[in-house]
């Protein structure tokens, strides 16, 4: 990390926690493995919610098509409008599963310009991928049932597709977004009881790590700070040791905050009780120094953090 200085690289490491997953967190690890990979049978409340949602729009958007068809002089027929829609939602809900690996691939970007760039890649793929469909579904179905389908192709009409793609991703990303990031932290709060829970009644004051079969204990004394990675928590140790964990800051500030380990920056959290001085930053972000000799920087957002620290050891 470019803010952290003198930190080593360790093996990964499991949180204890993680001991006895159900089923679908050993085979799916969200965000963390490659496209389709991540995806599983518990995913389908994401594609039930999709494809409600899908079909709802598709039919308002088709009485309204065949109530603005009757405004204008014609005769109210809803079938066709309708016919036209569920095409479309047909290979829609077809890509649902491209859509949600895509979502959680990009979730796992801790770089947002690679993020942002996978994104409209995604989009510009899903909208190629739904026209053809789209078009070929039509053209199949009207053909056996013995009439034709012309897209009128052209610039024009691909850009008028497209518009309504990006819409489209938008709305169901978001959506698949926000459903997943709620069970992911469900997930580890559940995980972070389990873990204090599981916790040996003689060592409360223990923090527990699991490396295959092996449980690791350390101290929350040792820790120096704790980064967030993606999907995955980095324990930095005074020793020198570095432990991956998978899981989130949040449920690692929740269980460590009465050790006096506070938030100081979004994507870390730093042990107070061995800051030997704090420099202040012209900007308002601040530097603080461990006593192991190691800096890390911390975000003016969370200078309230670090307030209680013995103004006699701040440096400006």
């Amino acid at each position: 990390m470019s803010d952290v200085k003198n930190a080593q690289d360790r093996p990964d490491v499991e949180p204890v926690w993680d001991q006895d997953p159900i089923a679908w967190d050993e085979t799916r690890p969200a965000g963390t493995s490659g496209l389709l990979a991540g995806i599983t049978g518990s995913d389908w409340l994401i594609y039930a919610a999709v494809a409600a949602v899908a079909f709802a729009i598709g039919i308002v958007n088709s009485l309204s098509a065949a109530d603005d068809i009757a405004r204008r002089g014609g005769i109210y027929d809803v079938r066709t409008p309708l016919f036209w829609e569920m095409t479309s939602i047909a290979v829609i809900l077809a890509l649902a599963p491209v859509v949600l690996a895509a979502v959680r691939r990009i979730r796992g970007e801790p770089r947002w310009p690679v993020g942002i760039a996978f994104a409209i890649v995604a989009i510009i793929a899903f909208s190629a991928v739904h026209i053809t469909g789209m078009v070929g579904l039509r053209k199949l179905v009207l053909g056996m049932l013995g009439g034709a389908y012309d897209f009128h192709f052209s610039l024009a009409t691909v850009l008028y597709e497209f518009r309504k793609d990006v819409i489209t991703c938008l709305l169901f990303g978001g959506g698949m977004w926000v459903i997943d990031s709620r069970r992911e932290a469900q997930r580890s709060q559940a995980s972070a009881a389990a873990a204090i829970a599981d916790l040996p009644s003689a060592a409360p004051h223990m923090v527990w790590l699991r490396d295959g079969a092996t449980r690791i204990r350390i101290e929350p004394r040792d820790i120096v700070w704790i980064s967030s990675a993606g999907n995955y928590v980095e324990y930095s140790l005074a020793g020198g040791a570095n432990h991956l964990v998978r899981g989130t800051l949040a449920a690692a500030e929740s269980q460590l905050a009465r050790f006096n380990l506070a938030r100081i920056h979004r994507t870390r959290l730093a042990n107070l009780d061995r800051v030997t001085a704090m420099e202040m930053k012209p900007s308002g972000d601040f530097e603080l120094t461990f006593d192991t000799g190691q800096t890390v920087v911390g975000s003016r957002r969370y200078r309230s953090a670090v307030a209680s620290l013995d103004r006699g050891t701040v440096s400006t």
